[in-house]
């Protein structure tokens, strides 16, 4: 039996009794007719197109993130050691207040904390396969 899979709106073939005794009845499918497939490439045209538009906003927000330079203040000893390490957290703190964008800690790619006073280029992931390359610079208080 051809049924459509609501989940992701794809077309599948099925077993009759499969689909008669578990997809119908907990409302995971529904029989393909014509009437049925239609509304469900449209309701995929509809989420790709959404999707597409995501991936555009990133796309900007990657570029803008890229082209700033983001300053981090720590406390800091002679030849420039700090006291304590920036981190992932300091890092999101400063772009949120320096872009007023907010960016989740977990998604900021650091090898290890920042323990030296300098610039660094930082990853940060915003969205599937998009990142954003973060210029930082770590200054004494």
């Amino acid at each position: 039996m051809k049924v459509i899979i609501l989940e992701d709106d794809r077309i599948a073939n099925v077993a009759d009794g499969h689909a008669r005794n578990y997809l119908l009845p907990r409302h995971l499918a529904v029989p393909a007719t014509p009437q049925a497939i239609a509304a469900a490439e449209r309701r995929r045209d509809k989420k790709l197109s959404e999707l597409q538009q995501k991936r555009d906003q990133f796309q900007a927000l990657a570029e803008k993130l890229s082209s700033l330079e983001f300053t981090v203040s720590a406390d800091a000893g002679e030849e420039g050691k700090l006291f304590g390490a920036v981190t992932a957290a300091d890092i999101a703190k400063a772009v949120k207040q320096q872009a007023e964008v907010e960016l989740d800690r977990k998604k900021i790619e650091l090898e290890a904390p920042i323990k030296i006073i300098g610039e660094y280029s930082v990853k940060a992931k915003l969205f599937q396969d998009i990142s954003a390359l973060l210029k930082i610079k770590v200054a004494a208080k």
